[in-house]
């Protein structure tokens, strides 16, 4: 298969197209991202989220540009808003003479928000409850088990970018039960 016929198909959810692109382009988006982030957790979590962005809005892609340049554009820019956000989430320090203060935010849950997480939870349960048990044990082994993806593939005796996919897919098969109700 050639990268074109395999964006066409993929444009179709042909989901060995999807294969094919991940097997092609994730060494060179977490290579890219490896680089800037110097940390394996983080460049892997955000290729993820690169290839799942990508996937989602695959139809938007135009044919003029490369794939590769494509992938890396999204990947840069979710790195960017992760950079945006950590900024944001701590206030800049203060100095008042010579002491040093720190302001942090304050992210620890009330009473209210902890109740909500709780419902929230027993609702994300029924959603989960709702895919194939394939998705069901590799959300369960990610999220629940916190199992990394390295852990899953031998557990599941599967090829670590196949347990990737997997997971990737259930996520947006999850998100559209959660999106319908």
């Amino acid at each position: 298969m050639e990268i074109k016929e395999a964006i066409t198909r993929a444009k179709n959810n042909d989901q060995k197209a999807f294969n094919f692109l991940l097997d092609n382009f994730w060494d060179a988006v977490y290579g890219y991202q490896i680089k800037r982030v110097q940390n394996e957790n983080d460049a892997e979590d955000i290729t993820i989220q690169t290839f799942s962005k990508a996937f989602d809005r695959i139809e938007t892609f135009d044919d003029s540009y490369k794939f590769k340049t494509w992938l890396i554009t999204i990947s840069k820019n979710i790195h960017i808003d992760l950079l945006r956000k950590e900024k944001n989430s701590i206030s800049q320090i203060m100095s008042n003479d010579d002491k040093s203060v720190y302001q942090i935010l304050d992210e620890s849950p009330t009473p209210e928000d902890k109740l909500i997480t709780d419902q929230h939870l027993a609702k994300l349960l029924r959603d989960i409850k709702k895919l194939k048990p394939h998705y069901q044990e590799i959300i369960n082994l990610r999220y629940f088990q916190e199992l990394s993806y390295k852990e899953i593939s031998v557990q599941l005796k599967e090829p670590i970018n196949n347990v990737k996919v997997k997971l990737l897919r259930a996520k947006k098969l999850l998100a559209e039960i959660i999106q319908s109700n």
